[in-house]
């Protein structure tokens, strides 16, 4: 069911936790899911059973990332090395940038209405999940 508004509300970060769930489930890894609304605040997080600790802030991190720059996190990864555009913007905004994949920003009719960062497995599976998240929403955005 697609979203209406102009920024994720908790019962759209349910479906996007439960969506990002079940895509970790599916590497068999317990996984950090946060979603943050238009403006960057965090509307919801899960951390599965035996989540790693570390990635609590790392998703957290994606998902503000997303947000702040409205790009994924792991396109502005690229823009964010050694003589790229964007070098050194982790350290921007209290060094709370995130810059490697898993931070995917929720666009609904082309509007941006939040975001969500997952972390636990590889770049690649935390893509996925956070793919998997959005798609829960805005299927055409995943």
């Amino acid at each position: 069911m697609p979203c209406s508004c102009t920024t994720l509300t908790l019962s759209d970060a349910k479906r996007m936790l439960a969506a990002g769930e079940a895509e970790a489930a599916s590497f068999g890894i317990a996984y950090n899911i946060a979603v943050v609304d238009q403006g960057g605040a965090l509307v919801a997080f899960a951390r599965q059973d035996g989540a790693l600790i570390g990635s609590i802030d790392l998703a957290i991190g994606k998902a503000l990332t997303a947000r702040l720059f409205d790009k994924t996190t792991a396109s502005l990864s690229q823009l964010a090395q050694p003589g790229a555009p964007l070098f050194g913007i982790q350290q921007s905004n209290g060094g709370r940038v995130v810059i490697f994949g898993g931070g995917v920003p929720v666009r609904v009719a082309g509007e941006i209405i939040g975001a969500v960062g997952a972390s636990a497995g590889t770049v690649e599976q935390d893509i996925s999940v956070a793919q998997a998240a959005v798609a829960a929403i805005a299927p055409a955005n995943a």
